[in-house]
């Protein structure tokens, strides 16, 4: 995982980690999480995360709204979470993440972020 794991420490940090990478696979990368994140009406808070300006911030229920109760429990049940918990935490998490895994305002190819 390497990068999101610098992000995050701890136990806790690193199955946030673990769910963070498995959101990114799920969706076809960061480009996947981006596309999704605009389909739901968040375009201009994920472009704040992508530019090199301050981040928007996002909320618990955008997150479940964005990548929807399946998605969230099931991910949730293998991260040892439930599924509030890691709504709230990858709010807190995913401005940071996108904005470090898009250096220089750049989207990468649709890659699963490592």
């Amino acid at each position: 995982m390497g990068l999101l794991d610098s992000l995050v420490g701890g136990a806790v940090g690193a199955g946030l980690a673990v769910a963070a990478q498995r959101i990114l696979e799920q969706h076809g990368g960061v480009q996947g999480v981006v596309n999704q994140m605009q389909q739901h009406g968040l375009g201009d808070t994920v472009r704040s995360w992508v530019s090199t300006g301050p981040n928007l911030p996002i909320t618990a229920e955008q997150i479940h709204q964005v990548f929807g109760s399946g998605t969230i429990d099931e991910i949730a049940r293998r991260a040892g979470m439930n599924p509030q918990q890691l709504t709230q935490q990858l709010a807190q998490f995913f401005p940071q993440a996108i904005d470090h895994l898009t250096p220089n305002g750049q989207v990468p190819p649709s890659n699963p972020a490592t």
